[in-house]
This record gives structure tokens, sequence and C-alpha cells, in this order.
């Protein structure tokens, strides 16, 4: 055995965990400023009939948004406790299993006027964009926003309301073409971050933690979050949220509120 290239790899496996590289989330997203930008719609290199992204995420649970397992057919402990609160006929469950309940968020691949040279980047935002959007493309004298040789820019403006920006989108007023440089269209129709796999994905008792944490703050030690956690995705209105709810189910007693937490997911 060479005991040399033995403390060879153990020193850089020793060097990689402490000197981890981060990864440059502005490489892959892209977040509207104040003012206006111009930014094109492209087709999805994963779906090229449709270039949307609907993808689940719990926020103000854990330190950072977390994608649903749900997103992957995979069962998520927050989506399963939700459910079990709406069996019981409590209001304050029903108002926790709102508060907690997965939210929505979209994206599109996004080629952004004046920064071509960055390439596809993800665009997310919620419902309110995703409709003026999709109500864009329905209209028949609009179409097809992302056709590379008639589509349609997009303005993009942001305003500071109160107390969150405010983001409006409109078609600018002629069709062009995505590029005239064919070689950078065909890069850009390849080369794309995969919205369903660019989000850490946590396992399963990793969330049931932050929710059990979330139900009784301090009850169970805080994890780091894996190297690479996106928290892109966390919506402008979006602020974290803390509780001091006491679950009340048909199975309390004198339980405390872990307990019975616990007891949901192993009935």
């Amino acid at each position: 055995m060479d005991i040399n290239a033995i403390r060879a790899k153990l020193d850089a496996l020793n060097n990689n965990n402490q000197q981890r590289e981060k990864t440059d989330y502005s490489t892959i997203f892209w977040k509207p400023e104040l003012g206006k930008q111009t930014v094109r719609l492209v087709p999805s290199a994963f779906d090229p009939t449709f270039p949307f992204k609907e993808l689940k995420f719990h926020y103000g649970i854990g330190k950072y948004p977390m994608v649903a397992l749900s997103n992957f057919g995979k069962q998520d402990p927050i989506e399963e406790f939700v459910k079990e609160l709406k069996k019981t006929s409590d209001k304050d469950n029903w108002s926790l299993a709102g508060k907690i309940s997965p939210k929505t968020r979209i994206f599109a691949p996004v080629v952004v006027r004046g920064e071509e040279d960055k390439g596809v980047r993800l665009w997310g935002f919620g419902v309110t964009i995703y409709k003026a959007l999709l109500a864009l493309i329905a209209d028949e004298d609009i179409g097809d926003i992302t056709d590379v040789i008639n589509g349609w820019d997009l303005v993009v403006e942001q305003v500071q309301g109160n107390p969150y920006p405010e983001t409006t989108v409109r078609i600018k007023p002629r069709q062009t073409a995505l590029s005239d440089n064919n070689d950078q269209v065909d890069t850009w129709l390849k080369t794309q971050p995969n919205p369903t796999e660019v989000h850490t994905q946590y396992d399963y008792e990793f969330i049931k933690k932050q929710l059990q944490n979330y139900l009784n703050p301090g009850s169970v030690e805080e994890d780091t979050p894996a190297a690479g956690a996106s928290v892109e995705t966390k919506p402008e209105s979006s602020s974290p949220q803390k509780t001091d709810f006491t679950l009340e189910t048909a199975t309390a007693g004198n339980k405390d509120t872990v307990s019975k937490f616990d007891d949901l997911f192993n009935e």
C-alpha cells in the first residue's frame, strides 16, 4: 500500500470539505431589479411544448425555502401533516394548515437583453405574473412569445410597493428574432439550467425536523442546509413565520406538541 498516496487523498478530501466551492446563483437565476428590463422567454430544453415549470416550496418553516418532495413524486412530511390537520374540525388546525401549505413558484428560461453573454437563466415568479404571461400567449393576436423567429420580447417593470416590490410585464410592440446568430440560438436552446435540479432536495427527515422545530421552537437542534442550497426562490412578499401553536388533535392529552406531532407520523 502506498501510504503517501493515502495521505494525499486524505488531505484532498479534507481540503474539499473545508473549502467547498459556493454556487453563484446569479448565473442560474435572474431576478428583476427596480426599473425596466427587457427579457425574452425561450423554449424550454426540457419541455419544448411548455416553457413554464411549476414547483411547490415550503416558506417560513426552516431558515431557507425548501422544495417540496412531492415535486419529485416522493412523500413530503409537511404535506402529510397538512392532510392530518384538515382531518380535524379544529379551526386552529385549519388555520395552521393554511399557513404551512406549500406555495407554488413558477420558473421560465429567459435571456436578458443586454446580458446575452450570461446565457439562459431561470426567472422565478408567482401566480400573478404567471397568469399575465399565460394571457399574453392565449391572445390570438400574440400567440407563442417564445418563437425564435417571430417571438416577442417582454418589458419587465418593477416598482417599489408598500412594503414589497411590484412587478408587471408587457410585450414589446413588434415581433423579433431571438437572435440573428444561429449558433447562439442553438446554444440557448440546448444549454439551460434545469428547474427541477437547481434546488437542493432535502430528505424527508430533514424537512420533518424543520417542521417540528417550527411547531415547537428549540425542540430539536437546527440542522445546517447542505451546500448549494438555493435561496433564490423566496418570494418578495414572503417572511419567516414562527408560531407558539400547540397542536390539538384527537390524540391530545397531556402530551407536548412534539409527541403529538410524532403520533401523526407513527399511526
